[in-house]
């Protein structure tokens, strides 16, 4: 699979677009991806690859938006926010999420 092809199925064009070129940034996020769906009780299963999406607000602070069957899931559990941290080194990523109620 090249490059461009991985992100466009796995990023939405707003992430690719604003972390192409810093692969770390990238990893992080993926990382982030998987965190948020694990409270959702599923993985990826029945999930799309771009259910989850993590921007950045004008700071830097990882926002995140979630889509379609995942965001139905998260509501039918009660579940309206996800607070996500991301770190990361050039070789290493790690994300840690906590979703609560709405």
């Amino acid at each position: 699979m090249t490059a461009e092809r991985f992100l466009t199925r796995v990023f939405t064009a707003a992430e690719a677009g604003y972390w192409r070129g810093r692969p770390a940034e990238l990893a992080a996020r993926f990382a982030g991806e998987e965190a948020i769906l694990k409270p959702l009780g599923t993985g990826r299963r029945g999930f799309g690859r771009r259910a989850v999406e993590i921007l950045a607000d004008g700071r830097g602070k990882p926002l995140v938006r979630v889509h379609g069957r995942a965001l139905e899931r998260a509501h039918l559990l009660g579940l309206g926010c996800f607070a996500i941290s991301l770190s990361h080194t050039r070789d290493f990523a790690v994300a840690s999420v906590v979703a609560t109620r709405s």
